[in-house]
């Protein structure tokens, strides 16, 4: 054989190699496009699994957010009327010191009691003006009924035995009162 005809079947070879190579991809991309009957069922169900997944995810997040706004709203309320146990129990003292101004024009007593008052005050605690009023059951408690000496009178608080407060815009004791009829 001489050099050409050496050369010539290894030429056609390798040329014939890569046209073999081509459509062997081409063959190996069709099938890999073609889905497996199965694949449609696991792509159904792994869509499946993502909604129940966020929607789980949405329902937790949406819980979280009520217990946030919850726990904030029973902070701020604590804060505000947290010391509704300490004002019920210093009405009793503030009771007694207008008593004692009643009976006693000390300037002392009197200064003290301003200053109580205003600290108080700026806690949120209010009294409650009842007398003249008409008699409301939200606010007073009826110690006792008189007859009234006017039309006008009638249903009115004719005298306070006991001063009713509020605390925060929030009835903290009642106002005890002689209502007329």
């Amino acid at each position: 054989m001489s050099k050409k005809d050496k050369e010539i079947p290894i030429d056609e070879t390798a040329a014939a190699q890569p046209q073999d190579t081509d459509t062997a991809t081409t063959t190996d991309s069709t099938e890999t496009t073609q889905q497996e009957p199965g694949d449609e069922d696991k792509l159904q169900e792994m869509g499946e699994k993502l909604a129940t997944l966020n929607d789980k995810y949405l329902r937790l997040y949406s819980e979280y957010e009520n217990y946030r706004k919850r726990t904030n709203l029973e902070k701020a309320d604590l804060l505000i009327n947290g010391c509704r146990d300490m004002m019920k129990a210093i009405l009793p003292v503030v009771d007694d010191f207008e008593r004692a101004l009643a009976a006693t024009s000390d300037e002392g007593v009197q200064l003290i009691y301003n200053k109580m008052m205003k600290i108080l005050e700026q806690k949120g605690l209010k009294a409650m003006d009842s007398k003249g009023q008409p008699f409301d059951e939200n606010l007073h408690e009826a110690i006792t009924r008189i007859p009234a000496s006017t039309d006008e009178q009638k249903g009115c608080v004719i005298d306070v035995v006991e001063k009713g407060y509020y605390l925060n815009d929030k009835v903290l004791r009642y106002a005890k009162v002689v209502v007329a009829c």
